[in-house]
């Protein structure tokens, strides 16, 4: 007999809330029938009105907390309530590393099925002014101007005159390109529509070297006024050493297009990742939270257990930051990346920091793998960070056909690291050690390492 769902859409309830959902929402039972409560923290009785009624769940409207937890606290920006940028303002820093600690259990338990003892989440010294990568939308809606984050699950553009959790260089260029927008009545870009010149805005701060690039994304190669910006930009940005310009033409949600115009200074800045120099252009990947990023790649090169004769394959290695940080103690490194700019930008790197004993490979890592291994490369250990959506299964069965001593996987995403553990655990494996980073305080975000030893046959 089909159980009756308990709630209805429009019904008000009081609830008990338990725990936090992956998006920071409050997760609480109302007669056995999972709620979840954006805005509600656990400990909490709330008072809510149902929005949305599913099979297993339903979803409702905070209306009142009846009881507070006492991990709450006021959220410091006054667009918290509406900007998708943030999830977890409302809750106390220490809180919210304890919740990422247990949101990596929880996933490994229930979609690993492990049983691994995690690691108190490695917090951030400065939880706020963090981003070292500022990349905003620009609209405009009821003849207003309007640049910001997304409200959550929408393209709706928040106005902010400036982000917590951004560099303050990066408000400084959201300002500069504000005042000038609006002095020379420039257009924002219409997703409905097409038309509208500016797409994004966005600004790259050199955490050590304090060089400040400003990216403006346009639908159309001519800028109106293109050097009253440019010296709007000079005067008001400190460090500013370089403004980009990226043309995307296409009607799509992709952000930037192929084709970039340096308009004023170089088309790079420089920053450090531990004693590591990297050139970031304006399409580079590089970790938005450089500070972080040193504690993320320390724990890997400590998981490696590297003494200086080991043989490493690096598979997902974007643009060589894992790889070269590795190389400092390994006696040659392996980098396998399928996206040909990304390799590019590593042979660079690579050569920057003068590490002859990486080498980067072009390809899909499933082959890569078994061709490095019938050339005679031997890999010690393998290091994965795939992106959100985790390590193809082809992948992680050519790791376990080569038999590494140790695989180190740095992950952003508990869920698809939960899984690929388990894989790695049914052929071969044993997980040793799972350490939590906090790269992204203020959010749910919360990346990993992760480490793995061959279990001997």
């Amino acid at each position: 007999m089909k159980e009756k769902i308990p709630v209805q859409r429009g019904q008000k309830i009081n609830i008990k809330i338990n725990n936090l959902g992956s998006s920071g929402e409050g997760v609480g039972k109302y007669e056995n029938f999972t709620v979840f409560v954006t805005g509600a923290l656990p400990g909490e009785t709330a008072a809510a009105k149902v929005k949305l009624v599913k099979k297993n769940y339903a979803v409702a409207e905070l209306l009142e907390i009846i009881e507070n937890s006492p991990d709450r606290a006021e959220p410091k920006c006054r667009f918290f309530d509406c900007c998708g940028g943030c999830q977890l303002q409302h809750l106390q820093y220490e809180a919210q590393l304890l919740h990422k600690q247990k949101q990596v259990e929880d996933a490994l338990q229930r979609i690993g099925h492990l049983n691994v003892a995690v690691e108190k989440t490695i917090g951030c010294d400065n939880p706020w002014l963090y981003r070292n990568k500022m990349q905003f939308p620009v609209a405009h809606r009821e003849g207003a101007l309007q640049i910001g984050c997304y409200a959550a699950a929408t393209h709706h553009v928040v106005d902010v005159d400036s982000c917590l959790i951004q560099k303050e260089a990066n408000n400084l260029v959201l300002a500069a390109v504000r005042r000038w927008m609006e002095k020379f009545n420039i257009t924002a870009y219409d997703e409905g529509t097409g038309k509208g010149l500016v797409r994004h805005v966005m600004g790259r701060t050199g955490v050590h070297s304090g060089e400040v690039m400003a990216v403006m994304v346009t639908s159309e190669y001519d800028i109106p006024h293109k050097r009253e910006l440019v010296e709007a930009l000079k005067n008001v940005v400190p460090g500013l050493v370089s403004f980009v310009q990226n043309i995307n033409k296409k009607k799509t949600n992709i952000i930037m297009g192929s084709k970039t115009r340096t308009i004023y200074g170089k088309d790079y800045i420089t920053d450090l990742l531990g004693n590591l120099s990297f050139n970031i252009s304006a399409q580079s990947f590089f970790q938005v939270n450089s500070e972080q990023a040193e504690k993320l790649y320390d724990k890997a090169l400590e998981f490696a257990g590297l003494q200086g004769e080991e043989t490493v394959v690096d598979v997902y290695c974007g643009t060589g930051t894992i790889s070269l940080y590795l190389a400092q103690r390994a006696q040659n490194v392996y980098g396998i990346e399928i996206v040909a700019p990304a390799i590019a930008d590593a042979e660079k790197n690579a050569e920057r920091n003068q590490c002859a004993n990486a080498k980067f490979i072009l390809g899909d890592a499933a082959v890569e793998l078994h061709k490095l291994l019938a050339s005679g490369v031997k890999p010690d250990v393998i290091v994965l960070d795939p992106p959100r959506a985790g390590c193809e299964e082809k992948v992680l069965a050519s790791i376990a056909g080569v038999k590494p001593k140790r695989v180190v996987y740095v992950s952003c995403n508990p869920a698809t690291l939960a899984r690929d553990l388990a894989y790695l655990e049914t052929n071969g494996y044993r997980t040793e050690a799972v350490q939590p980073v906090d790269m992204f305080p203020q959010t749910c975000h919360v990346e990993c390492a992760a480490l793995l030893e061959r279990v001997e046959e």
